[in-house]
Parts: structure tokens; sequence; C-alpha cells
């Protein structure tokens, strides 16, 4: 009598010789794997497995006018002033990061549901308008030099440092009204905005020469802190690596 075969799998073949081609390829596989050579040292890149492209720092304005962009730098310049721990904002490149950002994918909420009906929220909730960053920079700085020239007869840019300090902390406690837009939700935005360039990776922009790192003492994007997480308060002196590295490996020949 015949002997009765393995169930038949898809295609016609049963069990016995799928598995058989199975183990046939496998073990094909390892050999292959055995004979890969490598020539040289392989090339290693910090965070090669999620990339980040650093943004171009060098040309002009992505998003900004010019008269915007000096708004902005005026702006930067007084919420993180230039004193004996750090330089201003606006030297460690804040508006450039803000700019960069807005002509990038953050600019128009393109990661956010961005469709209505829109309605006032909680505070909790926080901003619940139709409004995209690049729309409520445009409206706001352009708001913003409007009431200058009115009030002051000249740009925000223009201002004495006083008066831009005054303007912010009107801005601030909404003493003042800015068109088409929420003055305090303006101002908030710009202020968040301005610590993210201030204390992100250099690759976004900001941070110009890990400023900020070095007055905290962070080390930034070190591989691995195993060793270390044990010592608090300790000050392990090391010098801060962004993710693209340290200027000084980039020197190296």
């Amino acid at each position: 009598m015949k002997e009765k075969d393995d169930d038949a799998a898809p295609g016609g073949l049963t069990r016995r010789q799928l598995l058989g081609s199975s183990a046939a390829l496998l073990v094909g596989a390892s050999g292959a794997a055995k004979g890969l050579t490598f020539q040289g040292t392989p090339e290693w890149k910090p965070f090669d497995n999620v990339a980040v492209e650093p943004v171009d720092t060098d040309t002009a304005w992505q998003f900004f006018t010019d008269e915007e962009a000096a708004t902005v730098e005026a702006i930067v310049e007084r919420l993180i002033p230039a004193d004996d721990l750090s330089m201003s904002g606006k030297e460690a490149g804040c508006a450039v990061f803000i700019d960069r950002q807005l002509a990038g994918a953050y600019g128009g909420y393109e990661r956010l549901y961005m469709h209505g009906p829109f309605q006032d929220g909680t505070p909790e909730q926080g901003d619940q308008s139709a409004l995209t960053p690049k729309q409520r920079y445009r409206l706001g700085l352009g708001a913003l030099n409007d009431h200058c020239r009115n009030e002051h007869g000249a740009v925000f840019a223009e201002l004495s440092e006083e008066q831009r300090d005054q303007l912010l902390a009107q801005l601030e406690q909404e003493e003042i009204q800015l068109d088409d837009i929420d003055t305090q939700l303006f101002f908030e935005l710009v202020l968040t905005n301005t610590m993210e360039g201030f204390f992100a990776d250099p690759i976004y922009g900001g941070n110009r020469d890990m400023v900020s790192w070095k007055m905290l003492g962070f080390p930034g994007a070190r591989y691995d802190y195993r060793n270390y997480v044990e010592r608090h308060n300790e000050d392990l002196g090391f010098e801060p690596v962004s993710i693209g590295g340290r200027p000084d490996w980039q020197t190296q020949g």
C-alpha cells in the first residue's frame, strides 16, 4: 500500500519538501555570511541610523524677509541678552534656528491635524486656532512693526534696548493688542522657539559653538553614559558633543 504524503503546502509542495528547501536556504545563507570581508575600516557617522541633516547656516534667510529677520534678531537678543555666562540669543543663532524651522515641516504644522472646526479651548489645551507657525510669525512680526511705527516712529529693531524690553513685557502681559493675532500666544511662541534654538543641538542652527551646553555643563549627545549615571552632583569635565560631532573632529585630517 502506498504511503500517504504529508499535507500539501500551497503551490503543490508537501510539508516535508517545504521544510527541506527552507533548511537548505538557511545553510546557504550562513555559508555566504561567513565569506563576507571588509576592505579597510568601515566608515562611521554619528547617529547614522537616524540621520539628521544639518541646516545650512551660511546662506540667506529661508523664510524671513530682511525686516522680519532683523526684528526676530532684535527680539532674541533681548530675551537672552549677553552676560558673563554666555553670548546673546542673537549671537547664538536663535533667529537662524527659528528661520530654518519655519522653512521646514514645523512651519506648516505638516505633522499635525489642521482641519476644522476651530474653536477656543481651555488653557490646558493650548492653541486651537487655524494659524500655523509660519502664519503666526508673518502676522505677528508685521503687526508688531506697525505698532512700533505708530507709537515710536521706528520699527522694533531700531528701538533702544529699554524700549524693546518694555514692548516685550507688554506683549507678555497683553497690555498691547496686535492686529489679527493673539498677542500673548505670539509672544509665547517666539519665547519658546528662542529657548529651543538656544538649548537644542547645534545641528539645527542655534546653540552656536554649543554655548548653552558649555554654560550648563551638559555633555551633549555622547554614545554611552552607563558608567556615569550614579555619579551625582559631580563635574565630569566632559567637552560637549553635538549629533554631528565637535568642530575639532572635522578639522582633523
